[in-house]
Parts: C-alpha cells; structure tokens; sequence
C-alpha cells in the first residue's frame, strides 16, 4: 500500500471529543496491516544517524516501538506520571485547563546519545515538548521529532522552533 492510501484511512470524526472538535482518528491505519506498515516505513526513512527511539505515551508507543523494531533500535518509552516505577525525570506540558507531566525512566539514555521523539499527532506541541525537554535533562540529543499527522492550526510546530520535525501528513 503507498503512503497516501495509508493516509487516506485516517477517519475525521466530527464533535468528538466535544462540539466543534473534529477527532483525527487514526486506528484504522494501525488496525490495516498494510496501512500500518506504510506508515512506519515511512517515519523510518525519516531517521539518520540515530542512536534511540522515544516514544510518547500512548498511541506514539505503537510508532515508536514499530520504527525501533525495523531501524534496530532501542524504544525509550515516555509516560504520564505515576506509571514507572524508575523515573529519571520529570517535565510539565500544558493542558487546555491546566497542566500534566510527562516521566521518563532512569537510565534508559545515555549522555550524548541522539534521539527521535515519535508520536501520533502533533496538536498544541505540549507532549513533544516535554519529550524533548527530558531527553536533554538525560545529556541526550534531540536528533529530530517524527509525527504521523500535525494539526496546522493548533501551532504545535511553533512550540518546537529550531528543531527538525518530520509529519507524514498536515492537517
């Protein structure tokens, strides 16, 4: 299957999760099995001299682990918090009413390391932040943030400025 058939799954759901929200919903491509691996293949090829994958919690986790797998890499997992049971830092992101933090375990990135952040969907640019925050509290280096699908108008692109970011697909 080619990327933009791969793409094209991805269902529009309208007033999810309230009035007005259209809900980017992407679980037909994983739930496609040709669809899925279009869609790793392709953030794979966006990796260069890279030494780890982190990937955010929870639907950046199929991606991440997925893109890991077929680069030969480790996947660094990043959780909301009070899921690990080793954490190595901690980083706080913004939330439409309020904050939450993201927590990433001890000693899974070594100083000096270079890292790509994966996840879903970049919206507000909140959680990658965050990601990015605390793979360089590890010493690590953000070598690039690979997404499936931005949402243009949220400006989450704008919170990583300077960074090298990598969408399959702007909506």
């Amino acid at each position: 299957m080619e990327l933009d058939e791969a793409l094209a799954l991805i269902r529009r759901v309208p007033d999810f999760p309230e009035p007005g929200v259209v809900f980017q919903d992407i679980t037909p491509v994983l739930g496609t099995a040709d669809a899925f691996k279009a869609v790793v293949d392709a953030m794979a090829q966006t990796l260069t001299d890279v030494d780890a994958i982190v990937a955010i919690d929870a639907r950046g986790f199929f991606f991440g682990a997925a893109v890991a797998y077929s680069r030969g890499l480790g996947v660094v997992p990043v959780r909301k918090a009070g899921k690990l049971p080793v954490v190595g830092g901690k980083a706080a992101y913004s939330l439409e009413y309020g904050t939450a933090e993201l927590e990433i375990p001890a000693g899974m990135i070594e100083p000096g390391q270079r890292v790509v952040v994966i996840d879903d969907v970049l919206a507000t640019g909140g959680t990658a932040a965050a990601a990015c925050e605390l793979v360089e509290l590890a010493e690590a280096e953000v070598a690039g943030i690979t997404v499936l699908l931005e949402i243009g108008a949220l400006g989450g692109r704008g919170r990583l400025a300077g960074r090298k970011l990598d969408t399959l697909l702007t909506v």
